[in-house]
């Protein structure tokens, strides 16, 4: 059986839009926050981002695992670009510094030390802001979006039938995946498996995994047949399929579109014309 993410009904203003029209807007919005590294640009994409978050009524109690894998991923991210400038001098040519940290050991006579520059400090910055604009956004996004609705707000954005029920089933099948992997793991523990005591090399450590790894995949894969089967004995695919529910922009829904589109055109004025490079004061 096929679950879903962690929804409920939160009458929240995100959950008030039809799904098509703030799918549209993250579009947009993900499109238009790309265009940028100055900091003062970006600081309007943080902005929407929190107001987005702190209205969405998803509560850390839910989402905090997301949480916090993205953010030791984007404090990862930016710590590693701040220490060895890497990514940044495709962005700038010169850089401006303003200490030098050095540690007080040696390692076979090289001495670790770290520039901090004005560039390096901004451009940290500014890829934090970008990520996590971007980011935050997304974990919303399976928090609110009704998973009922997912084949038909597809289909509803104009892609075809068969694409829509693969994203549906796309969306279902990574946390039936996640449910039938911590079933699975339950089981064996129950039998004396210790995962916690993997010890050894890569290859040790895989081989080890071989009791969590089989009974998971092969469950995957006759799910996935029997998904298969039941459609085909529904003759899906062979004509236009109708959906069960129905979905109809309203006025704010139509605000919502708008609003995303000359977001993102004037952002594309703003980038086509020079403005938004990566700025340092």
């Amino acid at each position: 059986m096929l679950v879903t993410w962690r929804y409920r009904q939160r009458n929240s203003i995100i959950q008030s839009f039809d799904p098509r029209a703030w799918l549209i807007f993250f579009i947009c919005f993900f499109s238009s926050t790309l265009m940028f590294w100055d900091v003062r640009y970006l600081a309007v994409f943080f902005c929407i981002s929190w107001v987005c978050i702190l209205t969405s009524q998803v509560t850390w109690a839910e989402s905090k695992r997301a949480w916090l894998f993205i953010g030791a991923f984007i404090l990862v991210y930016a710590g590693l670009t701040f220490l060895t400038g890497r990514g940044g001098m495709e962005v700038y040519q010169s850089e401006t510094l303003l200490a030098r940290l050095e540690a007080p050991f040696t390692i076979l006579g090289w001495r670790p030390a770290v520039d901090v520059t004005e560039q390096r400090i901004f451009f940290a910055i500014s890829q934090f802001m970008r990520v996590f604009s971007i980011a935050s956004l997304t974990i919303l996004i399976p928090y609110t979006l009704n998973p009922a609705l997912y084949g038909v707000t597809f289909r509803g954005l104009g892609l075809p039938d068969k694409i829509a029920y693969a994203m549906d089933l796309t969306m279902r099948f990574i946390p039936s995946f996640g449910r039938d992997f911590q079933l699975t793991l339950d089981a064996q523990r129950a039998r004396g498996y210790e995962i916690e005591n993997l010890k050894g090399g890569l290859a040790a450590q895989v081989r080890k995994l071989i009791p969590l790894i089989v009974p998971v995949t092969i469950h995957a894969m006759i799910a996935s047949e029997d998904i298969i089967d039941a459609m085909d004995l529904r003759a899906f695919g062979t004509g236009p399929r109708t959906w069960l529910e129905e979905l109809h922009y309203t006025r704010r829904d139509r605000v919502l579109m708008w609003s995303g589109a000359a977001l993102f055109i004037v952002c594309l004025a703003l980038s086509l014309f020079g403005f938004g490079k990566f700025w340092v004061p």
